[in-house]
């Protein structure tokens, strides 16, 4: 810590702030890791199954967290534990909230951070959401009648009913109480949708004649559902629209939380649903709780959509100018493809519009008067999801792909948010087989895309007297202290502050906005009503847009996406674009179809100040929807007729104020002439993230790879030394630079990464020992000790092994090869010269390790490489070594499973699987698992380099 982090201390900051302190502050140590804090150390999603929490348990719970370095919880409760109701805590009830205080004098104490869910699981909902408040679904029906005719049929809707469960019980809606909400069966019953059998209320009714003629007979339907209208001459069909309830429940949710996902739409509905939390919150202090968590959209992953509100015609009319009831075939997808198409783009515009105002907007203004920030995933919505991420105070990703994590990243990057979070290794493998190795692997990938506030999903709260697993989430990565690499967490989430402490303070150096089509999307026809956004799959695969970002990204140009409403807060200075405190060189338009007049005429507005923009392959050729077409048409060809095309080698280009708008007909070619810089790791098969702190060049590096990387990096155009700090073992070291000093050379073993920087200040740092081709290999072979600490079912025999060392599960027997824990490998070893720069390299271990040798401790290594270089003089002739490893639950789950010994004891989701094979029943089961090769495998050596 130094001058710039002391000063915000303010306990020494009278006693510090000396002259000869700011002296010995400035001249210190520049290269050194920024200082931490909670929110610099990773977090997690904290499960509180049922709720069923008491103030032991979460003094037990928070301290293993505390101690294995997590820096903050969000708490989640969700379905509770088949045994323990008697320990069930209601949602918000008094009892709950005293818990929920306490947890966070608990956090205070231990300088943690919580955030809080706003509802339980998953979409906003609960038994205090009725149905004028609940998600909506529209039905309907279709006649046809001849002139001079009436209606033969009632206009009534008879719904059969629908009930989906979360877990393997089947129901039928006639089955379930309507009056379920509040009920003590909603644990049981699992629910995940309910439409209960009736009639459903009508909405509207309308008559289309053959010469586009509309008609609403909406006041002429009897309470008996007779249509009293006699068709006019011509041919004439009826359609009527029922309004329904969409039935989505909250997902996973806790006791006291089931009921209704809440109308999205509607900001009454999401003003009532939050005034519940305001009441609730009323006399209880919350000064210690950050913030508030709104988890992925999801309320159609149901059968149909949510895709109607009350009032939802006059809404519309209200934006768009028109009735749209007069168009409802063009909306179902009948008759001209373009008209519906325009009405389509329309509809889906207005539901974007509502989500961010009627729900995001309304929960923000609400966070605000609570004083507390908001995280929010606005993937899965049928809307927007740069613009809804840009609303609140932390915008969270999800997933595997990188492009996915963009959406989020780039919306913080563009509206100047500081923190990005991802809800981190949700599904990495099956249960119980992920190492902290792989979830290292998966955290890189957050990093590379520009997140820097990482939250795992997630630690179940378990109570201190529930046998081994313990309480377990039906997510994948077991993130808990009942998995025998717990010992080791806390390795990676140092690894993990170290980075976030860089990221956390710098800021993006990328190159291009990327404007996101969404417009195209919108105005797609032939599928359902609504399209759900949760980055390129589905809705952008194989897209133009998909294949610029790829090309962007493997070149390492640095971008973020762009939304047209974000384009408005961007300006042009200086011939940059800049936005959210951030430059970019242009902005890149892929190749599109749609774009409306506004964006249109935004990003000619940004050229003629001086701005770049470009065009993939060619100009867009259609305004989308019908609202005041025939004024934007003309406003639109006016504009393009005033621009003059002059042909260049790669495109043409149109000089435009004091900028330019080029279209680009071969990227490759357009490339060498843009200006643009392809990025100095990528060229090299490397990754990287760039950055800049305090105008001090940065990088997150990723060797991505299987084999090692060693290479020279151009760096002639950066003044300064070239500055590399490792976050796996916390080193900071001086690189090696060529003759010339135009480049620095960089080792990286598959997977390892490094944060490099270009610093013009000197420090105390000693250069970085690069390794060649070891001169001795010395394998560490002789009498091994494996002794079994601690685990289950129960402690094996030691075992003793001649030569190299062997996994537990291939040489011992029954009980070894049930066993899931810790046990410590032990040599005594000779070294004839053991002068020198030595590395050990500990070979295949499954799954974790920590070492000591000759009783100092080496630390720990997660993998997925087991390298430790040794401290100079550590080495002696006569030696000891000896290695903890801990394996994966896997072990000790098939040995359950096979003798039906209980532990999936959860009410919903009651455990799921991965992957088909391993489900029983529908719940997942690991008895035909054969043993998970376990323990320290080698070979191990000693390397010995020059």
């Amino acid at each position: 810590m130094c001058f710039k982090d002391i000063i915000s201390t303010s306990m020494l900051y009278k006693k510090l702030l000396t002259p000869l302190f700011i002296f010995l502050c400035l001249h210190a140590n520049s290269q050194s890791w920024p200082a931490s804090d909670s929110i610099t150390k990773p977090w997690t999603r904290w499960w509180w199954l049922g709720s069923a929490v008491n103030e032991k348990g979460l003094e037990y719970n928070l301290e293993a967290l505390r101690a294995a370095g997590i820096g903050g919880v969000e708490i989640t409760p969700i379905y509770g534990i088949k045994g323990q109701e008697q320990a069930f805590v209601p949602f918000l009830a008094d009892r709950w909230l005293d818990l929920f205080g306490h947890t966070l004098q608990l956090a205070a104490q231990k300088k943690m951070g919580v955030d809080l869910a706003n509802a339980t699981g998953w979409p906003f909902g609960g038994p205090w959401v009725g149905p004028g408040d609940a998600s909506k679904t529209i039905f309907k029906k279709k006649f046809k009648i001849q002139g001079g005719n009436q209606l033969d049929s009632l206009l009534v809707y008879e719904h059969p009913g629908l009930v989906r469960t979360a877990n393997t019980t089947k129901r039928r809606a006639e089955d379930v109480p309507q009056n379920i909400l509040g009920s003590s069966l909603l644990q049981e019953y699992a629910l995940d949708q309910i439409q209960f059998p009736g009639k459903l209320p009508l909405e509207t009714v309308m008559a289309y004649g053959s010469d586009n003629q509309s008609i609403n007979l909406t006041n002429l339907v009897g309470l008996d559902g007779r249509l009293q209208w006699t068709a006019p001459a011509g041919q004439w069909e009826v359609w009527a629209l029922f309004r329904g309830l969409h039935g989505k429940m909250v997902e996973r949710a806790a006791p006291g939380g089931e009921g209704y996902a809440i109308d999205h739409f509607s900001q009454g509905a999401t003003e009532r649903y939050l005034q519940y939390f305001t009441k609730a919150f009323q006399g209880r202090d919350l000064s210690r709780l950050r913030g508030f968590f709104n988890d992925s959209y999801e309320v159609d992953d149901a059968s149909g959509q949510a895709n109607w509100t009350t009032g939802m015609f006059e809404q519309f009319r209200q934006i768009k100018g028109y009735d749209l009831r007069n168009h409802l075939p063009a909306l179902f997808g009948e008759g001209d493809p373009l008209w519906q198409s325009r009405v389509l783009f329309d509809y889906r515009s207005v539901i974007d519009s509502m989500i961010l105002s009627q729900f995001t907007e309304t929960w923000k203004r609400w966070g605000d008067g609570q004083g507390k920030i908001l995280r929010n995933q606005s993937h899965g919505s049928p809307a927007n999801t740069l613009d809804l991420y840009s609303v609140v105070d932390i915008p969270e990703t999800e997933g595997t792909d990188w492009l996915r994590f963009k959406f989020a990243t780039s919306s913080a990057h563009v509206a100047g948010k500081k923190l990005v979070s991802a809800e981190a290794a949700t599904w990495l493998d099956e249960h119980f087989l992920s190492t902290w190795g792989d979830v290292k692997k998966a955290l890189d990938l957050y990093f590379l895309a520009g997140v820097n506030h990482i939250v795992y999903h997630g630690t179940p709260y378990s109570s201190t007297d529930v046998a081994w697993p313990g309480w377990n989430f039906y997510a994948a990565v077991q993130f808990q202290p009942t998995n025998p690499q717990w010992s080791h967490f806390h390795q990676l989430n140092t690894y993990v502050t170290r980075i976030q402490s860089f990221l956390q303070r710098s800021k993006p150096a990328h190159q291009v906005l990327l404007y996101y089509p969404l417009h195209d999307r919108y105005a797609q026809t032939g599928g359902p009503l609504l399209q759900h956004f949760d980055g390129m799959e589905r809705n952008f695969e194989h897209t133009d847009f998909e294949q610029l970002s790829r090309t962007l990204q493997k070149s390492g140009i640095g971008f973020d996406f762009i939304s047209d409403r974000q384009l408005f807060q961007t300006h042009s200075h200086g011939g940059k674009l800049t936005t959210g405190g951030l430059s970019y060189a242009m902005l890149v338009v892929p190749q599109i179809k749609v774009m409306d007049w506004s964006t249109w005429q935004r990003l000619t507005d940004l050229a003629t100040s001086g701005s770049e923009i470009v065009f993939h392959r060619q100009l867009p050729t259609e305004l989308p929807g019908l609202a005041g077409l025939e004024a934007r048409q003309k406003k639109w060809n006016g504009l393009m007729a005033s621009l003059s095309w002059r042909k260049q080698p790669w495109g043409k280009q149109a000089a435009v104020g004091k900028g330019k708008i080029i279209v680009v007909d071969d990227w490759s070619a357009w490339s060498a002439f843009s200006g643009l810089r392809p990025g100095r790791f990528e060229q090299l098969g490397l990754q990287a993230f760039e950055q800049e702190l305090d105008s001090m060049p940065l990088a997150f590096v990723a060797n991505r790879q299987e084999n090692l990387m060693d290479v020279w990096v151009e760096t002639s155009d950066r003044p300064g030394q070239v500055y590399l700090y490792n976050p796996m073992t916390g080193s900071v070291t001086l690189a090696q630079r060529a003759a010339g000093g135009g480049k620095f050379r960089l080792q990286l073993q598959p997977h390892e990464t490094i944060i490099i920087s270009w610093e013009t200040r000197v420090g105390k740092v000693k250069r970085h020992q690069y390794l060649d081709a070891p001169v001795n290999i010395q394998p560490i072979e002789g009498e091994w000790t494996v002794h079994f600490e601690k685990g289950g079912p129960v402690i094996p025999a030691d075992l003793r092994l001649k030569g190299a060392p062997k996994y537990w599960t291939t040489i011992g027997d029954s009980t070894h090869q049930s066993f899931s824990g810790t046990a410590t490998y032990t040599i005594r070893f000779d070294v004839g010269q053991p002068e020198g720069l030595w590395q050990l390299d500990l070979g295949d271990v499954g799954a974790t390790a920590s070492v000591k040798l000759n009783g100092r401790d080496l630390g720990v290594s997660i993998g997925p490489k087991h390298l430790l270089e040794l401290p100079s003089g550590l080495l002696k002739g006569q030696n000891m070594l000896e290695v903890q490893v801990a394996n994966l639950m896997a072990n000790r789950i098939a040995y359950m499973d096979r003798n039906n010994i209980p532990w999936k004891v959860f009410y919903n989701i009651n455990m799921s699987a991965k992957r088909k094979e391993n489900l029983l029943n529908g719940v997942f089961d690991a008895r035909h698992w054969k043993p998970l090769l376990s323990g320290l495998n080698g070979p191990v050596r000693l390397m010995k380099y020059k």
